[in-house]
């Protein structure tokens, strides 16, 4: 397992606090959601890699042949390599909790993290993902704290689909939380928020 197996920043927080890991959405780099990551989690060291797929100079984590049309294969691929990433930080740092954070496609490389190794993350943040697959989750998600956001007017993410995966999550044994606003595929403060309280309660052992 490597710890540098993506390009990626990290943010120290306090020694044996929790370790939080963001994703950037499509074009974003390892410094997008840094400062979102500290705000919502204070005494968090944040890590923060950058996608290794490229889409005519855009930084994704994996590849695509279509808007919401994955390259399943390559989602896999990348999935197993964060995996490692992810594990390696978190054997070396034995974190007091793991918490994820991503947005859009950082939000779908974390579902699908969530999926592949359900024991790693005790709290994620998915802002707008889209999982236009059915699941199959390597586990139980029991104990685990999942919060979906989402816009009802999303073009990018239906809002049927975001539907679906609180169903799928939900099936599995997460506590699922889903918080909407009416707008499209932008984070609003009402999702910031909600994020804040999740990861507070994690650190507070709610």
């Amino acid at each position: 397992m490597s710890k540098d197996a993506f390009i990626h920043k990290v943010l120290p927080g306090s020694p044996g606090g929790p370790l939080l890991f963001v994703f950037h959405g499509t074009g974003g780099d390892e410094s997008q959601l840094v400062s979102l990551g500290r705000d919502l989690a204070p005494q968090a060291t944040i890590i923060s890699p950058r996608g290794d797929v490229s889409e005519q100079g855009a930084a994704r984590f994996f590849r695509r042949t279509g808007e919401g049309v994955y390259d399943m294969d390559d989602l896999a691929r990348a999935t197993a390599k964060m995996a490692e990433f992810v594990k390696a930080h978190v054997e070396a740092a034995t974190p007091s909790a793991v918490l994820g954070l991503g947005y859009s496609n950082g939000a779908n490389i974390l579902a699908s993290l969530v999926f592949e190794v359900p024991d790693v993350f005790d709290a994620t943040v998915l802002m707008h993902p889209l999982i236009p697959f059915e699941p199959e989750v390597k586990g139980s998600l029991a104990g685990r704290h999942i919060l979906v956001t989402a816009g009802r007017r999303d073009p990018i993410c239906p809002p049927n689909l975001t539907a679906r995966l609180e169903a799928y999550l939900r099936a599995d044994g997460a506590d699922v939380t889903v918080e909407w606003h009416e707008g499209g595929h932008e984070v609003r403060p009402n999702e910031i928020e909600a994020a804040r309280r999740l990861f507070a309660g994690v650190a507070q052992g709610v």
